[in-house]
């Protein structure tokens, strides 16, 4: 069996194409650890519709963090959430965060809405107030039907 050196060098560029394609994949999905980095929050919705492992988080438009857990709480049914925040900024404990979407065929975020208070939160505390996603279905279903009420 005879190779060519033109065949093991493409055979290599190709291996390392592959190698970088993973490395990339694997951080635009949220794979890679985060542990170490920032703080952990959580916080426990009604919908959590589009929302999951990877998912951005933001304030003000910028991405600050992501969703590293999200898991059904049995004793109350709601969703319970991590979100991972990157380190440099204080979060009052008085702030909120929400399910929000890019558009109307966009994805969803999380949202984190800064409050006013003096005190923050410490990592592993709870954001209490909440607001779950908003189904794009149920929206249109209620206007269908007050419309025909209407009329």
């Amino acid at each position: 069996m005879s190779e060519s050196p033109g065949e093991v060098i493409a055979g290599g560029v190709t291996l390392a194409v592959a190698v970088g394609f993973l490395i990339y994949a694997s951080q635009g999905a949220g794979v890679a650890s985060t542990q170490g980095n920032g703080f952990d929050l959580t916080a426990s919705f009604r919908s959590v519709e589009g929302i999951g492992v990877g998912t951005d988080v933001r304030m003000a438009g910028v991405k600050i963090g992501t969703v590293t857990d999200v898991a059904l709480n049995p004793e109350t049914f709601r969703a319970d959430v991590v979100v991972n925040l990157g380190g440099g900024f204080d979060v009052p404990e008085d702030s909120s965060i929400a399910i929000s979407s890019e558009g109307l065929l966009g994805g969803n975020y999380v949202e984190l809405v800064p409050g006013g208070s003096p005190f923050n939160l410490e990592t592993g505390d709870e954001i209490e107030d909440t607001q779950g996603a908003l189904s794009l279905i149920g929206l249109l279903a209620k206007f269908v039907s007050s419309a025909s009420e209407d009329g």
